[in-house]
């Protein structure tokens, strides 16, 4: 299994949440976030120059997945949710040892 932590633009939310639904993930958490990457928040169309770093609004998705899944899913991401521009955001995938649901005590691919 993987963890797929995906950190992106907030109006690239439905896109993403329709994508993760069409490969079959049970289930998603969604955490508003604040951040920035390489440029430290400069958006260029803004046409703001300055030193100090600018948090932008961003929006985090993570859910777990079968490890069959990953490749496609992420090449999916990509094309979904990518512009092609600074601020498109990142993706991290993490190997998941267990999972376990509370209710049934089932575990493994069975609990997602």
């Amino acid at each position: 299994m993987k963890k797929i932590e995906i950190i992106t633009r907030q109006e690239k939310l439905n896109g993403l949440k329709e994508l993760l639904v069409v490969h079959n993930c049970q289930g998603m958490t969604v955490s508003s976030v604040m951040g920035c990457g390489r440029q430290k928040g400069y958006i260029p169309e803004m046409n703001i120059v300055g030193s100090d770093i600018n948090l932008l609004p961003k929006v985090m998705v993570f859910t777990v997945v079968e490890d069959d899944e990953t490749e496609e899913l992420l090449a999916d991401i990509a094309n979904v949710i990518g512009t092609g521009k600074a601020g498109d955001g990142k993706v991290f995938v993490y190997d998941i040892q267990e999972a376990m649901r509370i209710r049934t005590n089932e575990r493994g691919e069975k609990a997602l």
